[in-house]
């Protein structure tokens, strides 16, 4: 590989910043150069809201296609993004050590000072969800965009506050404008937040080899068990299900809930197991949850109207 491998990337700064400190990344570990391809896909062209759009991949299949045409080596996601389902000839070469995980509100004030009725900004149903699940009386209102453009509405006087992923504001260098910072136990964040995905044909075992450099055991386990609790409860990565595992003293603790829309009832679960066995973890507490009614909770979600 005399010519540098081809890393594409959607074009955003949040994308391409992430997507710059694993090129750098690679390149200190293997010596290998590596150039930022941009491609533009489905969601960024979109004004749809996400879970409008089916969510699942809309962020993902056009970088595939780069791949499985040979016009870019490897590809970075954000791993929330990614589906749950294997994508034919593409494997997933890395998964690198997790940024934070949680979510943040960015405004004036903490969640709690808001003012009765504030109007808060999000496009996720899981943040959605939990939102009213903490402050019933406040206007949830569903946004789109970059981060820049969704924090503009706040100094615009449109929003009161919007919450976003933690882990971007910090690569961005947006963390002054975080008012506050949800611990797991308010606010469970979606699988595999924080963490980001190396995607690279599977028919080019050295490329694999080449990246798995930067894949690490325990994060992997860890969104392992989180996605897979999404897997069986079928649905995508725009659900109102919310996950975090992490290991601790050589056992994986995973937490998972599903909210009702009106934030008035939830399922939540915790289970603890070996990290070797965090897909059979995520299976079986996704089963207890189903157990507890939490498809009639997704259920009551698609039912409300848009």
């Amino acid at each position: 590989m005399s010519t540098p491998l081809r890393l594409g990337t959607r074009k955003s700064l949040m994308a391409m910043t992430q997507s710059g400190l694993v090129a750098d990344a690679l390149t200190q570990r293997t010596g290998y150069a590596v150039e930022l391809v941009g491609v533009t896909t489905q969601g960024d062209v979109s004004k749809a809201l996400l879970a409008q759009m089916g969510g699942t991949g809309v962020f993902v299949s056009a970088l595939r296609d780069k791949l499985l045409d040979g016009e870019v080596d490897f590809a970075v996601h954000s791993l929330k993004d990614l589906p749950t389902y294997p994508a034919e000839g593409i494997a997933l070469a890395a998964i690198p050590a997790r940024d934070d995980h949680r979510d943040a509100l960015c405004g004036p004030a903490k969640l709690a000072d808001l003012p009765r009725g504030a109007r808060v900004g999000t496009g996720s149903p899981r943040r959605v969800a939990q939102l009213r699940a903490l402050r019933p009386d406040l206007e949830i209102i569903p946004i789109r965009g970059n981060a820049d453009t969704r924090l503009r509405k706040i100094a615009d006087g449109e929003l009161d506050a919007v919450v976003l992923a933690h882990a971007g504001l910090r690569r961005i260098g947006r963390l002054a404008e975080v008012a506050e910072v949800f611990d797991p136990d308010q606010m469970l964040p979606a699988p595999g937040q924080g963490a980001l995905a190396l995607e690279c044909r599977a028919d080019r075992p050295e490329l694999v080899e080449l990246l798995a450099s930067l894949d690490d055991r325990a994060t992997r386990a860890a969104v392992t068990a989180e996605r897979t609790v999404l897997s069986v409860l079928e649905a995508g990565c725009s659900a109102p299900v919310g996950t975090y595992a992490a290991e601790e003293e050589q056992k994986l603790h995973l937490t998972a809930n599903v909210v009702a829309a009106d934030g008035a009832r939830q399922v939540r679960l915790s289970a603890s197991g070996h990290p070797d066995r965090a897909e059979e973890l995520g299976r079986d507490l996704a089963h207890r949850l189903l157990d507890q009614g939490a498809d009639q909770l997704m259920g009551e979600l698609h039912d409300e109207p848009r």
